[in-house]
């Protein structure tokens, strides 16, 4: 049987694109296997990198149309420290940083170790959490951004906050 060779190159070019595509992330492993925790299989896998600190990234998808202006997002950052002082010094110059974002405003759920506020991002407002822990040497940040509202709804949201939740409870 023969193939037109437009229909081979269409079949090539939508394999080459399927490959490409972020992996779906499921158990994760940083620092040596120091720290653990899954993630939904639909969250992609978009960043991971290696280091001090070591980095891991996930796109939360959203189908919407939000989801084509804001990247639902959960990162995962562990840098290794040499105490609780440095721990602390971590933590406060990244506070430091959300308070430069565009239209911050903390809300009323924060505290040092766990941030809660709103921002702008590409004109939408977007809703930040930020939680801190200090384990064998290292200083751990998740954070979770989400549009406030997006189009897919409120049980979007709500698999969102539960997934970042979920990710919380094995880190601590």
């Amino acid at each position: 049987m023969h193939f037109p060779r437009t229909a081979v190159a269409a079949f090539a070019l939508a394999l080459g694109m399927l490959a490409a595509a972020p992996a779906a992330a499921t158990d994760v492993s940083m620092a040596n296997g120091s720290v653990t925790f899954s993630t939904p299989d639909n969250w992609m896998d978009i960043m991971d990198t290696d280091g001090n600190p070591e980095v891991r990234a996930f796109e939360v998808p959203d189908p919407s149309p939000t989801g084509q202006t804001v990247l639902a997002r959960v990162t995962v950052t562990v840098t290794q420290v040499s105490g609780l002082d440095q721990f602390r010094a971590y933590q406060s110059q990244a506070a430091g940083k959300a308070t430069t974002l565009q239209a911050y405003k903390a809300l009323g759920t924060s505290s040092p170790d766990n941030l809660s506020y709103t921002a702008q991002e590409a004109g939408v407002p977007s809703h930040y959490r930020e939680r801190y822990w200090f384990k064998g040497g290292y200083a751990i940040q998740l954070r979770c951004v989400r549009p406030q509202q997006s189009q897919s709804g409120a049980s979007w949201i709500a698999a969102f906050d539960r997934g970042c939740d979920a990710i919380a409870a094995r880190l601590q």
